[in-house]
């Protein structure tokens, strides 16, 4: 058996692995074994072989590597195993409250210290809050000047 056919097998096992890697979750086992034989490869490569032959083969993998991530990464694109499905307010995905826009522009006060965020009691219900950078002592009287996503932000009232 000529000395370069076990190397040889052993990356394109590699390189295989590599690719069922991408697809199979198998929580870094599959990483595990393919750097195993990249590296097992290398070892009878650089024991068998000159440096020279031991570089080349080296560059190869430096190069197939990442080529063989971008590709798999691009076939699980429009895998039937990726996830493809798009979540929309037509199909009734809300991201944020709707209750959380009743409380625009109504007062309450802090229940601590908002450094930017905290608790704060607006309109009689204990929210959590933030401020735009502002340092806010407890206690402190409070507008609500937007909400945004699930946030509520909140401003000083003697401020505005």
């Amino acid at each position: 058996m000529s000395p370069w056919i076990l190397p040889l097998v052993l990356q394109i096992m590699a390189m295989v692995t590599v690719v069922a890697e991408i697809f199979i979750p198998s929580m870094g086992l599959l990483s595990i074994i393919a750097l195993s034989l990249i590296g097992y490869s290398l070892f009878l490569v650089f024991t068998t072989f000159s440096m020279s032959v031991f570089y080349v083969v080296i560059g190869v993998d430096l190069i197939v590597l990442p080529v063989l991530f971008i590709l798999g990464f691009k076939a699980l694109e429009v895998s039937p195993l990726s996830l493809k499905k798009k979540l929309s307010a037509s199909q009734g995905v809300v991201s944020q409250s709707p209750k959380l826009k009743n409380y625009l522009n109504c007062t309450g006060h802090s229940l601590s210290t908002l450094r930017p965020s905290g608790t704060a009691l607006i309109d009689g219900v204990r929210l959590d809050v933030v401020t735009d950078g502002e340092f806010i002592e407890a206690d402190t009287p409070l507008r609500v000047c937007k909400v945004t996503g699930n946030q509520v932000i909140v401003c000083r009232l003697e401020n505005l």
